[in-house]
């Protein structure tokens, strides 16, 4: 078997699509299977081969750090054709994405396509409050276009399964949770001088309960709900050592800046700005309590990560992570910023035993998203596709 992944975003990118598309690469590379990436260049304008990732020039979209590459490159054809590539999987819509279909048809081999991003979330970059409901009308049309477009249909969760079927998909759905691989973030893989330095630099003393917000700063991943939940819990406490940190970055963060300082915390919040991806552990490991109030995730991989971190966590409620949040036995959900602030009060005071079984139980629930189960669940859906084509 010979997948192609095309991707508009990937590693050194930090965002959920391209953790997933980077695991799935990982995942079948581990067990000794010939893949390839197609995405863009993130570092310049040419066209670049870097083993088995096709990196191709794209336009800078000044929104995060996009690119939109072409609809098609000859030049990329043949190396892509040099592939033999067996089935083409499509993880983002536009550029690199049409470019994809393009291949595949081609070539006649089929696509399967994962449907990572609830796009009528992110209608508003696009309207700017304009017209915003003809808007998601087009992004419903287009979904079911596309569910019927291609030979095998993937979403990470079963709340998009069942967003899908709501809008009228009456396509096969698999449902194939992203797998992430927990060793890098096991507390006990991770250089502990290395997470020192970086409290030290920061002004972090080994008493202060670290409250840690992680991945891309953006309108929809409601951070400010967070920070006016912490601010509520430090008109309360104000004596208690706490801090919140917004790792990451995006368009939102000159506002939640502003914000921060409106709501009078700005002596208690750090921004320390976008990480590496092969430094998000050192991160998690900071902190006491990971925090996140978005309820557009499709999967939520950083709630993962934080769990097989041994961080506590604390989310906004969302059907979406039923299957991974079990409140109270294995993290904490809230409604508010008013029960974010109660929240956070009652998990600081939990006593060191009662913390140390929710860390442990959050741990033991993650076995279904190990990278194995990833790499066996996908390959079913491709070898289908393939039956299907033939």
């Amino acid at each position: 078997m010979r997948p192609i992944i095309f991707c508009d975003t990937f590693p050194p990118e930090i965002n959920g699509v391209a953790t997933s598309a980077a695991n799935l690469y990982q995942a079948f590379k581990n067990h000794g299977e010939d893949i390839m990436v197609v995405t863009t260049n993130f570092y310049g304008n040419e066209m670049n081969l870097e083993g088995d990732i096709l990196r191709m020039p794209g336009y800078h979209m000044h929104m995060y750090d996009y690119r939109l590459a072409g609809l098609y490159s000859p030049n990329g054809m043949k190396i892509i054709s040099r592939f033999k590539p067996d089935v083409i999987h499509i993880q983002t819509d536009v550029g690199i994405g049409i470019f994809g279909n393009l291949v595949a048809k081609q070539l006649h081999i089929p696509v399967v396509y994962t449907f990572h991003t609830a796009l009528e979330d992110y209608t508003y970059y696009a309207t700017k409050g304009y017209f915003d409901r003809a808007a998601k009308g087009v992004v419903r049309s287009y979904i079911r276009f596309k569910s019927n477009d291609v030979t095998e249909f993937i979403t990470p969760s079963a709340k998009i399964k069942e967003y899908m079927r709501s809008i009228g998909v009456d396509a096969y759905i698999n449902v194939i949770p992203t797998g992430i691989d927990f060793s890098k973030f096991a507390k006990e893989n991770v250089d502990a001088a290395k997470v020192k330095k970086i409290r030290e630099e920061h002004g972090i003393s080994d008493d202060t309960f670290v409250i840690l917000s992680l991945g891309r700063v953006a309108k929809e991943k409601s951070i400010d709900i967070c920070l006016k939940g912490y601010a509520n819990y430090l008109a309360k406490h104000p004596k208690e050592k706490t801090c919140f940190v917004v790792v990451g970055g995006g368009p939102a963060v000159s506002e939640l800046e502003e914000l921060v300082k409106a709501l009078g915390i700005a002596d208690h919040v750090k921004f320390f700005g976008p990480c590496k991806p092969s430094e998000t552990q050192y991160y998690y490991q900071i902190a006491d309590l990971f925090v996140s109030a978005s309820i557009t995730e499709t999967q939520g991989l950083t709630f993962m990560e934080a769990m097989a971190s041994s961080v506590l966590l604390l989310a906004r409620y969302d059907d979406t992570l039923l299957g991974t949040i079990h409140d109270g036995k294995n993290g904490f959900f809230f409604i508010d910023e008013n029960d974010m602030a109660e929240k956070i009060e009652s998990v600081i005071h939990l006593s060191s035993e009662k913390k140390e079984e929710i860390k442990k139980e959050a741990l033991l629930g993650l076995s279904e998203y190990s990278m194995d189960k990833f790499y066996e669940r996908v390959k079913k859906v491709y070898e289908r596709a393939i039956r299907r084509s033939w």
